[in-house]
């Protein structure tokens, strides 16, 4: 369903400048991960940034999960290999 620009109601694009500000922004450790929280949940956001920043935290929640799971089987694998070596004295 499209959206309709209504009768005095102006619809603004985020520019390029926004977006090569914004993509900065992101690419600093702590604070982009704050900044994606707040243009997710805050108020007076753009709505395809608001979009960006939801489907960004989404793919940073699948990385995270991945990166769990690639981490116990890989743990695992380790100490299986040498949890069955001993030493004998």
């Amino acid at each position: 369903m499209e959206q309709q620009n209504l009768p005095g109601v102006i619809k603004q694009d985020v520019s390029v400048g926004d977006w090569v500000i914004t993509i900065l922004i992101t690419a600093i450790p702590l604070v982009g991960l704050i900044m994606l929280f707040v243009w997710a949940f805050g108020g007076g956001t753009h709505q395809c940034k608001k979009n960006w920043a939801i489907a960004t935290l989404i793919w940073y929640a699948i990385a995270i999960v991945l990166a769990i799971i690639f981490f116990i089987v890989f743990a695992s694998i380790f100490a299986s290999m040498f949890g069955g070596m001993k030493t004998y004295s």
